[in-house]
Order: structure tokens, then sequence, then C-alpha cells
């Protein structure tokens, strides 16, 4: 059976190349929305490619408030028993820190480079020739499926709610919205905003535009400060890069880091932090200087803010992930923290809120979730790694992350893919990118999935 499914997913190579294509194209980044379009023209623009890709494959579609998508194939009637959710909205992406264009699939040496190429367009579009592949060969499979595709991942699964008003999830889900062999943990979310007045007067500071990444710029103009103080007060060990300008009276820095999932920060060179530490050498204004050492550039355990903590699941994340201060000192930032199973949402919540109102600053919760955990021997955790096992001829485990998936408020929901081992596929980053033949591995691997669990 695997070389059949192997040989025809081979065979649909330019087909699947191009459907990954042909939504790559659609910057589906969150927008305005209006009453036909909840998260934005080009995100539901997605969804219809997708419709369309499905309709062709004679599956039958559902759309729900052109916010989410459904795509069943039952060929004996009845409830899917499987649900493959995977989202076609993607984070902005910066085209002049891109080396191709963000928004045009391009192929180089076997790497297919694109803003969701692995997050997470690749993978729905691997989804979706999986199912193709067991509809066309005739495999057997005695219950249905449902491929679930979403548009509001990125900005809070806002969709999925909706998606919960109109049906109920399949008995088993997995979302190919993480890593192989399988997440089983995630850690809880807590993500929140602050404001306050810095005090300052005489500096304008932007830093950041997402929530959930590590920011790899930042900018600040400073006035009446040298540019030749500011140059002599850059650490000769910093691994980005700062640029100083002189601009009459005043002084333009920008910084260059590096981005990286809000999940894995000690992988990224947060540009906001360490501008902030370099104004901070530069000025003693105690409201920039607060700020500070709440968010120390290069800690990412939440120490200043008395959160740190560790167990199995692993360790607390903290990124100050974007950061704005206006020429009256009126200021506003965002923070993401990701924390273990050794703590709760209510704990990390109080203790972040009350050490931020005691440096004067207004805390607004934008989202908080609890961990998510999949017993490793449920028997649908066991039918993926057994799955896994056999095609990918090595011994699967679970695993646990930081991030928080797409199925991390859906009972028995598991990861599933798509990441593999240490590949840093620029996830959020620039030159996001998935290789061909992990494209249509994946694909292989998907399909031995609906087998797995519907046969």
């Amino acid at each position: 059976m695997n070389s059949k499914i192997q040989e025809y997913i081979g065979s649909m190579e330019p087909e699947i190349v191009q459907d990954l294509a042909d939504l790559v194209a659609i910057p589906s980044v969150k927008d305005d929305p209006h009453g036909s379009a909840p998260f934005g023209d080009e995100a539901k623009r997605a969804l219809f490619k997708m419709k369309e890709m499905c309709d062709d494959m004679g599956f039958k579609t559902t759309v729900y408030d052109n916010a989410v998508l459904c795509a069943d194939y039952c060929p004996n009637g009845g409830a899917p028993e499987l649900g493959i959710l995977a989202h076609l909205d993607v984070v902005p992406a910066d085209s002049a820190n891109w080396s191709t264009d963000p928004f045009k699939l391009t192929e180089k040496n076997g790497i297919l480079y694109g803003r969701g190429a692995i997050d997470d367009k690749g993978p729905a579009v691997a989804a979706l020739w999986a199912l193709n592949a067991v509809k066309e060969l005739k495999l057997p499979i005695s219950k249905g499926v449902r491929l679930i595709f979403g548009t509001d991942e990125e900005n809070g699964s806002s969709d999925l709610e909706i998606y919960k008003k109109y049906d109920k999830f399949p008995p088993n889900v997995f979302t190919p919205d993480g890593s192989f062999p399988i997440i089983n943990i995630e850690k809880g979310m807590l993500r929140l905003k602050f404001s306050g007045n810095t005090g300052s007067n005489y500096m304008e500071f932007r830093g950041g535009n997402i929530p959930n990444a590590v920011a790899d710029k930042a900018k600040a103009i400073i006035r009446k400060v040298p540019a030749d103080k500011a140059r002599a007060a850059i650490p000769e060990d910093f691994e980005g890069k700062f640029t100083v300008t002189e601009r009459g009276d005043n002084v333009f820095i920008s910084c260059d880091g590096k981005a990286a999932h809000a999940s894995t920060p000690e992988t990224g060179i947060n540009a906001v932090t360490a501008l902030l530490s370099l104004i901070n050498r530069l000025t003693d204004e105690p409201g920039l200087q607060s700020i500070g050492k709440l968010f120390p550039f290069g800690e990412t355990d939440g120490s200043s803010l008395g959160i740190k903590c560790a167990d199995e699941s692993g360790a607390l994340t903290c990124v100050l992930s974007t950061l704005a201060i206006m020429p009256s000192g009126e200021c506003e930032g965002t923070v993401d923290i990701r924390f273990p199973t050794c703590t709760d949402l209510k704990t990390v919540q109080n203790k972040v809120c009350s050490v931020m109102e005691s440096h004067k600053l207004k805390c607004e919760i934008i989202l908080g979730d609890e961990p998510h955990v999949v017993s490793k021997d449920s028997d649908f955790v066991k039918k993926l790694l057994k799955v896994y096992e056999e095609v990918e001829g090595e011994k699967g485990e679970c695993i646990a992350i930081g991030g928080g998936t797409y199925v991390h408020n859906i009972e028995g929901g598991a990861a599933f893919g798509a990441e593999r081992g240490d590949t840093d596929y620029h996830m959020h980053g620039d030159d996001e990118f998935i290789t061909k033949e992990e494209l249509l591995k994946d694909a292989v691997l998907f399909a031995h999935a609906i087998i797995e669990v519907c046969g």
C-alpha cells in the first residue's frame, strides 16, 4: 500500500506544487473585517481558493461564515471519524528582508520558499492530496474524514469558535501545525498588552509588528543625544546590528536582530529589548528604565517578572514582542508568555499584572490558555506514532512544545507534523520554506494516518 501511495503522490508532484503556489500567492494576513470577510478579504480569498481545489477533487464542501471550510470524504456515510485541521492565514512578511518574493512560491535546489510554505499552507495542501490519494486509489476506509481549513490561527483561533457554532469536531483531530513525530503537550499561553507613560518627551520608539514573534527590527529617534555617544554605547559583542545616524539635533538609531517564533525566543535576537537596552545606557529616564528592567535584553525566561519555572514540558518563555513610545511619552507594548504544566494561567497572569502595575504599567489580557495535554497512551496517539515509525522508518516519540498549535483547545487533539528535527524552516521569519521532498512525504504520511485511524 505504501508504494501505491508514494507512486500516486509522486506522479502528482506538479499539481501539488502548483496548488501550494496558488495559495502562497494570496497574502492572507489578517486584515480589517467586514460583513462578508470576518478576517479580511485576503483570508477569505485563500479560503475560497482552497474550496475550489476541494470541489475539483469531488469532496463535499461547506463554508461557515466565510471563516472556515470543511471538506468531507465519507464513502460509507455517517459523521467523520478523523479531522485534519490546517490554517490558511499567515503572519505578515516584509519583502525587503526576503531573498525571494514572499508571496510567490519560488523553488531553489528543491526548496520551496514562500510565506505559509511550512505554516501552514504547505501542510494544508499535503493533507488535501493525502485525502485525494485515499479516494482516487480507493484505499479501504470504513469511516469518514473531514479536512478543516481555518483563517485565524495566527491571531487567536477565533475561527474555531465560529466552527463550533455550526458543528462539532470529529472524535479524533490532528493538525499539521507543529512537528513530527507527534506533539502531545503544549504549554499554556498568556498574551497581554501594557500601556503607560514613560515620562520622556525627547524620543520616539517603535519595534516589532506581531505579538507572537521575536522582533527583528526596531528604531528610535532621540533628541539631544550625540551620535558619537550612541555609537560608543553599542556593546562590542552584540550579534545583531545597530545603525546610528545624525539628523540635525536628533540621532536616529535602528536595530536589526533576528526573528524567531515566540515559543523559541532563545533562537532569535530581540531587536526591541536590544534597542531599549542601548537607549537606557544613553538616558536616565525612570519609565524607560522600568521597562528595561522588566524585559532585559537576552532574558527569555521571565525571571525579572518573577515567573521563571520549568518542568518536563519545558521552561517558561517570555517575549516583549512589540513596543511603541510616542513623543508624548505614552507607551504600549505586547508580551507573549508560554508556561509549562507546573503552573497555571491564573498564577502567571496575576503575578505579571501585579509586577507591571507596580511599575505604573496598565495590563490588558489579549488571550490566555491553559496547557494542553493528551495522554501518550491514548489510542489515537499510538496510531499516529505507528504510522510515523512505519513510513519514516525511525522511532517515534511524543514531544512537548512551547508553541500553541491549532488543536490547543480541542480535547484529545494532537499535532502531527510538519516540521522535522532541528531544521529551522524560518517559520514566522524571512525566507520561510518547506522542501519539495518533505511536502510530498507529508502527503504520504497523512494518507497512511487516514487509513490507520479510519480503516
